[in-house]
């Protein structure tokens, strides 16, 4: 699996003709840098984190433990190399509806507060995110309270 998200991105064209494989393997990569991108946000990485991260994988793909951990792999790899998230929300864009946008907030937000707070370098970031897939401001502070809700 992590050859062909590899191979995926490498490839990437407007005109690229892929397979369903292909476009799922990249959009699990997509939203995985999202998530590993929060995760790293602070600073600092910790194992609270990871483990979020991976049940959210779990939760929205159904993903083995190897394969998170070779997506998780694969998407600290593709971060370390890519200037900008719009190459990963537009992938997300074309792929989730409108509710799977938001639920992809929601996961950002539980990402974040999973250490207890909010860092105001992981705000920032999830507002870029909010803005990249088209999230009213409405519906980014409406996951924030109910992530917000769940964490006390």
């Amino acid at each position: 699996m992590l050859k062909t998200i590899k191979q995926f991105f490498e490839e990437l064209a407007p005109k690229a003709v892929q397979t369903e494989q292909q476009k799922q393997h990249a959009l699990h990569l997509a939203v995985s840098v999202l998530l590993v991108e929060m995760c790293r946000m602070d600073g600092k990485v910790s194992e609270s984190e990871i483990s979020q991260l991976h049940q959210l994988l779990e939760k929205q793909f159904q993903l083995s433990q190897q394969e998170k951990n070779e997506i998780t792999e694969l998407a600290n790899q593709e971060l370390d190399n890519s200037t900008d998230y719009y190459q990963f929300t537009s992938v997300i864009n074309e792929h989730f509806d409108h509710p799977q946008k938001i639920k992809m907030i929601e996961y950002l937000w539980q990402v974040a507060y999973v250490d207890g707070k909010v860092d105001s370098h992981e705000e920032h970031y999830l507002r870029k995110i909010q803005s990249l897939l088209h999230v009213s401001h409405a519906d980014f502070i409406k996951t924030k309270l109910k992530v917000e809700k769940h964490q006390g």
